[in-house]
């Protein structure tokens, strides 16, 4: 079981090699539809950089590009433009665009439909789901953006989370990250060095933050309610993770992190994501 855990690094590649498709051009088709493609990779803005057991992590590049801007643009539905409208700044706009754009062409991958069929829908906590037609559709994705870097995670079901945070000198970053820590990791973390605790906070913000979207509470999960693992913290990139008030229950933590950004992975450990890892 340890070995089918071990996460797959992938090359960056373009969509449609990697089981990921191409976007056609109009809203109205499906966006994955061949033989539409893009005529370069620099047209392209996303592209799998990881697969973690059953679930495809695919990097959203959300540098400034007029084309691209443009080309994301013009799939959003009527009610995403309507928001896209509402966002006061050109960042906000291009992070939306992009961002959203990209999901719905992997969702459309996944589950082969029309991109004019596919919606999302909001939880009570405003984590989004995806709906084809009327019908809640059988897949599970998160997103998290910072920076010019965006993550979107998807899985055939259950329930996973994914954070990124930008690793940028921040004199606030303790203030901000001990708010969110257990009495535990505040211990682990007065044991590094100086110079690596930046790293550490980032890792277990990014960690944190990955759980809470994972279970879909928003602002009312207590962070403070539970640890990381200490294995995970003393530097490990991997582990499963039970809540105190819920030992039945099983998750994985993924440390997905590199020397740019900050980004955590969790999922839901299922019969299915054992079947499939």
């Amino acid at each position: 079981m340890e070995n089918s855990w071990r996460t797959s690094q992938l090359s960056i590649m373009p969509s449609g090699t990697s089981g990921i498709g191409s976007m056609a051009m109009s809203a109205n088709t499906s966006v994955c539809t061949p033989p539409a493609r893009f005529a370069s990779k620099e047209e392209c803005w996303w592209r799998v950089c990881q697969r973690v057991g059953s679930v495809t992590v695919v990097h959203v590049d959300l540098s400034p590009c007029a084309l691209r801007e443009r080309h994301a643009a013009s799939l959003l539905d009527s009610m995403e433009q309507m928001h896209r409208h509402r966002l006061r700044s050109a960042r906000r706009k291009r992070e939306f665009s992009l961002c959203r754009a990209a999901l719905r062409a992997i969702v459309c991958d996944r589950l082969g439909c029309l991109n004019r069929d596919l919606s999302f829908g909001l939880s009570r906590y405003g984590k989004p789901f995806a709906l084809v037609g009327e019908t809640r559709a059988p897949v599970s994705f998160n997103l998290s953006h910072s920076g010019l870097h965006g993550l979107i995670a998807v899985d055939r079901a259950g329930r996973i989370g994914v954070d990124v945070e930008v690793r940028l000198p921040r004199p606030d970053l303790l203030g901000t990250v001990r708010t969110i820590m257990t009495p535990l990791e505040t211990r682990t973390l007065s044991r590094f060095p100086k110079s690596e605790k930046d790293h550490q906070l980032y890792r277990i913000w990014t960690l944190k933050e990955a759980i809470a979207k994972a279970l879909g509470m928003g602002f009312s999960l207590d962070l403070t309610g539970f640890s990381i693992p200490t294995a995970m913290l003393d530097g490990m990139r991997t582990c499963e993770f039970r809540f105190p008030h819920d030992p039945s229950g099983r998750w994985r933590l993924e440390d997905l992190g590199n020397t740019l950004y900050a980004a955590a992975l969790v999922l839901e450990l299922t019969q299915d994501s054992f079947g499939h890892s």
